[in-house]
């Protein structure tokens, strides 16, 4: 079984495949601050709890925009299960011909996203992952990674709103009811809602527009589901894009 493991600034998503099927997949909290043990013991109670082996955990693949915790990662898998895991960065196929001013800039997890996206879906296609950052992530029908756009995050854009204004309230990001809010807390969840659909629908017109075609338009990430309810502009929800893709990177690279 491959272990996927994708780090995120908040989040770690973490999935097993056995073959293609992904029978398992979990969140957890990002932090710096734990130790490899103290990961490994969060990753083997979750393993055990799901009634999966460990000792069939024979690959891993990684992707991490966190660089301190990829030498904690490489110490649990080394010490706990004996596996040296794939780390995507410099030197690992992709499959993405990156067609950035500096490649090296671009995050791992969209490198692997854009790897994801044109394998299933073919292109050009436009990833938008709504996670930490709210970011666009644009390939070509050939494959290659024309580049994108970042913007902060919806929680992130909320949190900022809660703690400079002192009238605010910290709200529940769900479905407004009404573009016109009524109270204070439903003017902010309409606010920050349709607020970032209009984000996604004019930065992917803009985008669109530059190709000069139409793009499928892939979400992934946290509140993929809660905005592709508010706009006919995301064609596909895939909150596995990543793990997929890691999946493809890794089976690609053990070719070699």
């Amino acid at each position: 079984m491959l272990l996927a493991i994708d780090i995120g600034n908040t989040d770690t998503t973490l999935g097993v495949f056995e073959g293609e099927e992904l029978c398992a997949t979990w969140h957890m909290a990002t932090s710096i601050h734990r130790m490899a043990d103290e990961y490994a013991a969060l990753l083997l109670n979750l393993l055990h709890h799901q009634g999966l082996d460990t000792s069939a955990i024979k690959e891993v693949a990684l992707c991490s925009v966190v660089p301190p915790l990829i030498a904690t990662y490489e110490e649990l898998f080394g010490r706990y299960f004996h596996i040296s895991p794939l780390v995507v960065g410099a030197g690992v196929k992709t499959g993405v011909r990156i067609r950035m001013d500096n490649p090296r800039e671009v995050g791992t997890d969209r490198i692997v996203n854009a790897a994801a996206a044109h394998h299933l879906y073919g292109g050009p296609v436009i990833i938008t992952d709504l996670g930490t950052a709210t970011t666009f992530d644009t390939v070509s029908k050939e494959g290659d990674y024309l580049g994108g756009a970042i913007a902060p995050g919806i929680n992130t854009a909320a949190e900022a709103l809660f703690t400079q204004a002192s009238m605010l309230p910290r709200v529940e990001l769900v479905h407004p009811k009404h573009a016109i809010g009524t109270n204070t807390i439903a003017a902010m969840q309409s606010g920050i809602v349709f607020g970032y659909v209009g984000l996604i629908e004019g930065i992917v017109a803009r985008i669109q527009q530059e190709l000069g075609e139409k793009a499928k338009v892939v979400a992934t990430g946290g509140w993929a589901e809660l905005i592709a309810k508010e706009t006919p502009v995301i064609d596909v929800v895939n909150l596995n894009l990543t793990l997929i893709g890691l999946r493809l990177i890794y089976l690609m690279n053990k070719a070699d």
